[in-house]
């Protein structure tokens, strides 16, 4: 007699699946599989209990049905396989800073947004992005069709009114602003794409990218200019916008030294706007040769905060300011060992022994070159001093500098939307497609950083670690099953913590 599975009913009142391997004489060589109290869990059982009666016999391919192969103990059909935990919870977080609602639910947005995060690529590439993570649905021609509708201003604004609720901005809140240039690989301008300053000394068409976030770097609003637009021009434009389309009357701006002109600075006073902003320090500071002129001989100790007030004169036309100076141990450090390399090839170059390049202690007078000791002391001087200023009363030195130094946060931002994200749209030709591309990245991006919150993993790893683990689903004997790898632990709290703070939206 050949074993044969059977089921049989159980005193609890669930369904027992057995192989009978040999039945004599009413005595039987019973192998018991397991018991099930559902039909889809009695298949499975069923199909287990085959393909173990058919371990160690092959399975030709004769182009058999697969569900027959599959009753046969030949391996079980995966009819659908998702990237289930990495979709649902970057859904969530969609959901969650109502992202969803502020573009009407629109399916091929929110699936760019995903496909962006998960793996950046062209918009072409994103379908098969978005195919592989069990995403159906997305053609290219209805991409094309949408973009459009994505470019437009309107569509940025309530992107950026449902992250600005979810940021919770009230009267002077912090808020964040810094540029970034992106290139593109053409040769002529066309009115927006356009060469300008570059850090980079690069000769290429660019936009410049103006980006406010919160103090945490949570994105509030991006904007594009025309290339060759001076960067210190973008901040008060995007800034003006934003307050009035979310009726704030104030915030205080905090900006690199570097973003703001003195006609910036007046501009933002005009405004009635409050500010934190880094301190240009080209001379040595009277508080700071004050200090050493009372402390003869002695090293400025490791966080020594100097305070220089600046009130306005009768004339000036703007508020009492506070300079505050801050010495660092490991900023001058480094500082002093960037002089040392600048003097080392400065002195090479005087002597002869390499061509002169840039350098800023080389002294050409005439056809004379010379080591600039006067300039080499007073750099020494700086090293280590950082100035903030700022308008703010009622205040103290620690409250500005650390709100300054949330500054990286933007910065990081930027990071995550030209690396981690791929913001730039170098094949881009139209000012409509380059506009509804930033579209996208502003929400991968504010999508982003909210999972980064709420697991305390950066995006990078999130999307490594789940994108791993994938939900399946199995046909067994007509029933349609669910399968899914087990989670490590961490990626499992990461997952709760996702859910619990989805749920509490």
């Amino acid at each position: 007699m050949s074993p044969y599975v059977r089921t049989v009913k159980t005193g609890s009142g669930a369904r027992a699946v057995q192989i009978v391997h040999s039945s004599r004489r009413g005595s039987r060589d019973i192998e018991h599989i397991g018991s099930a109290h559902s039909d889809a869990e009695v298949a499975l059982l069923k199909a287990a209990a085959r393909q173990r009666l058919a371990r160690g016999q092959g399975v030709l391919d004769l182009g058999l049905d697969v569900t027959a192969t599959a009753e046969a103990g030949g391996p079980l059909p995966i009819t659908a396989s998702r990237m289930g935990h990495l979709v649902d919870s970057l859904t969530t977080g969609f959901t969650a800073l109502g992202l969803d609602a502020a573009t009407g639910e629109d399916e091929v947005f929110w699936q760019l947004t995903l496909a962006r995060i998960i793996e950046p690529t062209s918009k072409l590439d994103s379908t098969r992005v978005l195919d592989e993570a069990g995403i159906p649905g997305l053609s290219y021609p209805t991409l094309k069709r949408r973009l459009p509708r994505y470019a437009k201003p309107e569509w940025r604004q309530a992107l950026s009114a449902a992250c600005a609720r979810h940021a919770g901005l009230g009267p002077a809140s912090l808020v964040l602003y810094d540029v970034s240039t992106l290139y593109f690989e053409t040769d002529a301008g066309d009115g927006f794409r356009e060469p300008g300053f570059s850090k980079e000394r690069r000769l290429e068409p660019q936009i410049t990218i103006g980006l406010l976030t919160d103090d945490t770097g949570f994105p509030l609003a991006v904007e594009a200019f025309q290339g060759n637009k001076a960067e210190t021009a973008t901040m008060l434009p995007v800034i003006r916008s934003f307050m009035t389309a979310h009726r704030l009357h104030d915030v205080t701006v905090v900006a690199d030294a570097g973003m703001v002109s003195a006609a910036n600075q007046r501009a933002i006073e005009a405004e009635g706007l409050s500010f934190i902003l880094g301190a240009k320090v080209p001379d040595v500071p009277y508080v700071v040769a004050q200090w050493r002129a009372d402390n003869p001989g002695r090293d400025m100790p490791d966080g020594l905060i100097l305070t220089q007030p600046w009130p306005a004169g009768l004339t000036d036309s703007r508020r009492d300011q506070v300079i505050y100076y801050q010495y660092r141990h490991d900023r001058a450090r480094r500082t002093q060992r960037g002089i040392d390399e600048q003097i080392a090839k400065a002195e090479r170059a005087v002597a002869g022994q390499t061509p002169v390049k840039r350098n800023r202690f080389v002294k050409l007078t005439g056809a004379t070159k010379t080591v600039n000791r006067t300039l080499e002391a007073k750099a020494r001087g700086l090293a280590g001093i950082k100035g903030y200023v700022t308008d703010l009363t009622g205040v103290d030195a620690q409250f500005v500098i650390s709100a300054y130094h949330r500054l990286f946060q933007i910065e990081k931002s930027f990071r995550m939307s030209k690396s981690d994200l791929q913001a730039r749209p170098i094949f881009h030709r139209k000012r409509e497609s380059i506009e509804a591309h930033l579209a996208v990245v502003f929400a991968a991006l504010a999508t982003s950083r909210w999972i980064e919150h709420e697991t305390g993993w950066s995006i990078k790893r999130f999307v490594k670690t789940a994108r791993r683990y994938r939900t399946i689903e199995i046909n067994a004997g007509g029933h349609t099953i669910t399968a899914a790898d087990p989670l490590p632990d961490d990626l499992a709290d990461a997952l709760e913590a996702i859910k619990t703070a989805g749920s509490a939206h």
